[in-house]
């Protein structure tokens, strides 16, 4: 198995354990969706991706739609997508993304976290490309062969393709999610939810004082509403 298979292993989706921040995290992807290619799911495959993910997260229908029609509300602020970056305590890299419709505020809160718990906040490339920049998929099993699959994804750009107890999971570039999702829609098959995700390329073992330090930060920084997902250099257990 390889970086992909190692890195979703050790999350478990355990950032997303929080509803309520889910449902946010959706929320805002709608508005992101809407504004960029409209309201109708169909001729917009960006929000037709974040539909499939409030499914996978229990999101009632009605917060959906009501969602959408905010997003065509022109007095609806968009939401710009920023990217922070730092270290945590003992050298650990930490890669933050935001949405955000106060960029001030945004930077002033990051910092502030990275400060109050010894961590440094870096500048723009700082740690950036010590992380992957992938897609995935997620479909379900349906006796479906994920080496086999894999083969045929190849020529769309899938690196890594096998299965967990939820389905089967197709990891690529971030680059080809359209080409993947458009795949998989010729054929057939049902996207139970997507997204992207930054893996990191190499981690760094610590004790467990020291990754107590490090939790500290990255909970500290998820508990900002402008936060919707933190990457790490830490080895997860």
């Amino acid at each position: 198995m390889g970086r992909a298979f190692e890195f979703r292993k050790g999350r478990k989706m355990k950032r997303w354990s929080a509803m309520a921040k889910a449902f946010t995290r959706i929320g805002k992807d709608i508005v992101m969706a809407v504004k960029e290619g409209g309201p109708n799911p169909d001729a917009n495959s960006r929000l037709r991706a974040v539909i499939q993910n409030s499914k996978a997260v229990n999101m009632p229908k009605e917060n959906v739609e009501r969602a959408i029609k905010k997003a065509t509300d022109k007095d609806t602020a968009n939401y710009k997508e920023v990217l922070f970056e730092g270290y945590a305590p003992h050298g650990i890299a930490i890669l933050v993304e935001t949405a955000t419709d106060n960029n001030n505020r945004t930077v002033a809160n990051i910092r502030s976290y990275f400060n109050k718990c010894n961590g440094t906040m870096g500048t723009q490339g700082s740690v950036e490309f010590m992380f992957d920049h992938t897609c995935n998929f997620r479909i379900p099993t349906n006796g479906i062969d994920p080496e086999e699959l894999e083969l045929e994804l190849i020529d769309f750009g899938a690196e890594e393709v096998f299965e967990d107890e939820d389905g089967i999971l197709i990891y690529a570039p971030f680059g080809s999610f359209g080409t993947i999702q458009k795949e998989l829609e010729n054929r057939g098959l049902e996207i139970l939810s997507s997204g992207f995700e930054r893996i990191p390329q190499i981690t760094k073992k610590l004790t467990e004082a020291q990754v107590a330090d490090v939790e500290k930060l990255i909970e500290k920084i998820e508990e900002d509403d402008d936060v919707m997902n933190v990457y790490h250099t830490m080895e997860e257990e």
